[in-house]
């Protein structure tokens, strides 16, 4: 075991006792391992909680749930687990934005109680190359303006927003804290692992 990965363990361990041994949430940070404080301008670029399967069936419809994969009963769990934390931390969030995508929609709905459709969070599998390029400057855009008005946003996303956006990705109901740096760059703060 490197020195890393020990260290790592430990503020796992800490983070449970902290928080109690059947915490939902494990701190998982190769950086400052801290909750972002109110006024920051940070967002929480969280994915989807579990919806078994790769991505959508033939002839599927973003507004119809019923052509879309879904949240399973574990995948119910974790947003529910997310929306515990977020209570017992007394974590403020300022905006929950969201693919239109049914899981994004229900794991915002679940953890949060309220979500905000923003089409810009949405798969980009399906878009061409200028399509995907226009996504991530819209992303962009709105992570610069998050910075400049402070607070916390979290945005339930596809792992593939995640990936295109940080060059990071995460598993399901899991998400990166990311801060705008530049135009074309965005830095991940911490990664946040429920359940």
């Amino acid at each position: 075991m490197n020195r890393r990965t020990h260290l790592l363990g430990c503020l796992r361990a800490a983070c449970a006792t902290a928080i109690g041994m059947n915490a939902p949430l494990a701190w998982a940070s190769g950086r400052q391992g801290t909750r972002p404080s109110p006024g920051d301008g940070k967002v929480l670029l969280l994915r989807h909680a579990r919806a078994p399967g790769t991505f959508d069936p033939p002839g599927f419809t973003p507004g119809d749930c019923s052509t879309q994969r879904n949240l399973d009963a574990t995948g119910r769990a974790q947003a529910q687990a997310i929306s515990q934390w977020f209570k017992r931390q007394r974590l403020a969030v300022d905006a929950v934005l969201s693919s239109p995508w049914c899981r994004c929609m229900d794991t915002a709905q679940l953890a949060f109680g309220q979500v905000q459709a923003w089409g810009a969070l949405g798969s980009p599998v399906s878009l061409s190359p200028s399509q995907r390029q226009e996504q991530l400057k819209d992303l962009r855009q709105r992570l610069a303006a998050v910075k400049a008005q402070g607070g916390l946003q979290v945005w339930v996303t596809h792992m593939f927003v995640q990936q295109d956006l940080t060059g990071q990705s995460t598993a399901s109901g899991q998400g990166l804290l990311v801060q705008h740096s530049t135009p074309s760059d965005v830095v991940v703060m911490d990664t946040w692992q429920f359940g």
